[in-house]
């Protein structure tokens, strides 16, 4: 028995939500809506005493959804902004985009810069990962032929 019926967001911790934000909708994600949660719902889910988040939900052009999440209260924790593809845990988020090297030529002219390389597996498909505001992994992939 199946207990998952669809699929419906990935969330992402940040620090600076303008930030984060503006990064995503660069990349061609529109904000859905914002808002902030706080009381006994959230601080039972996430359990942490007093939270109090504001959140900005972006949507991809095919409907997929990404949360962004700014903890008011209490202070956000240190993540590891340097985290490799081989440490534990979420890794990145992978969008599809038309043209790779303006994708990638975008993000660098306001700074973010490329992990590794760019890289073409077997003729179909050109990828590369991009290191994001707050060190947030972002893979940018392009379909060839």
């Amino acid at each position: 028995m199946s207990h998952v019926k669809r699929f419906d967001h990935i969330g992402i911790t940040v620090a600076d939500l303008d930030s984060a934000t503006a990064f995503f909708v660069g990349l061609g994600l529109e904000v859905e809506g914002t808002g902030s949660v706080e009381g006994e719902f959230v601080e039972t889910v996430c359990a942490i005493p007093g939270a109090r988040c504001e959140i900005a939900m972006l949507k991809s052009p095919d409907g997929a959804r990404l949360e962004l999440a700014r903890f008011v209260t209490p202070d956000h924790l240190p993540g590891s902004p340097k985290a490799m593809a081989n440490e534990l845990g979420l890794r990145n988020v992978s969008f599809e985009v038309g043209d790779l090297q303006a994708a990638v030529d975008a993000v660098a002219a306001d700074g973010y810069g490329l992990v590794g390389g760019i890289g073409e597996y077997e003729g179909s498909v050109r990828m590369a990962y991009v290191r994001g505001p707050e060190g947030i992994v972002v893979c940018l992939f392009e379909q060839l032929g």
